[in-house]
C-alpha cells in the first residue's frame, strides 16, 4: 500500500539549495540581511496503521490552526498551511534565525478503504493528528450448497 508519492528531484533541489546556502555562508559576511529571509519547509510526518484506521501525525509548531488547511480529493490527502514570521523583535535584533518560516505543502495517496467521511483531525502542543477509519471489509459470503428437491416431494 503506498501512502506517500516520493519526489527523487525534490529531495536533489533541496540538497542543491543548501549546499548553495553553505558555500555562501562560507564565503560571506555574517549578520546580512539575506539571513533574514524565510525558507521553505515542510513538516515531518509519520504514518501508520492499526486494524482499522491509518494515522498521519505532523510537526507543525508555531502553526495556527486557522493557518492549516486538511483537503481530500480523489484519495489523496492534501495539507497545506504557513508559519508566519512573528516580528515582535526588530529583525535587526535578531542574532541567528535558525527556524524556517513560511508555506508547506504535503500531499500522500491514501488506500481506497479510507473511509472519507469519517476523517477526523485534532491538533495538540504543535502536533498535528488526522485519523483516517478503515471502511469494514467486505467479507466472502459463503454459499450453501442445497441438495435438489426430489421429483416424488415436487409432486406433493
Amino acid at each position: 500500500m503506498a501512502i506517500i508519492r516520493w519526489d527523487p528531484f525534490r529531495d536533489l533541489v533541496t540538497l542543491r539549495e543548501r549546499m548553495n546556502r553553505l558555500f555562501e555562508d562560507a564565503f560571506t559576511s555574517r549578520g546580512e540581511e539575506k539571513d533574514m529571509v524565510a525558507s521553505s519547509w515542510s513538516p515531518s510526518v509519520d504514518i501508520y496503521e492499526t486494524e482499522n484506521e491509518i494515522v498521519l501525525t505532523a510537526e507543525v509548531p508555531g502553526v495556527d490552526e486557522k493557518n492549516i488547511e486538511i483537503k481530500l480529493e480523489d484519495n489523496t490527502l492534501a495539507l497545506k498551511g504557513e508559519r508566519n514570521f512573528e516580528k515582535e523583535t526588530k529583525e535587526e535584533n535578531y542574532h541567528r534565525i535558525e527556524r524556517a518560516y513560511g508555506s508547506f505543502y504535503r500531499s500522500f495517496t491514501l488506500p481506497r478503504n479510507i473511509d472519507q467521511d469519517n476523517i477526523k483531525a485534532e491538533s495538540e502542543n504543535g502536533i498535528l493528528r488526522i485519523t483516517m477509519p478503515k471502511k469494514p471489509e467486505l467479507k466472502p459470503k459463503k454459499v450453501k450448497i442445497l441438495k435438489p428437491k426430489s421429483s416424488s416431494e415436487n409432486k406433493k
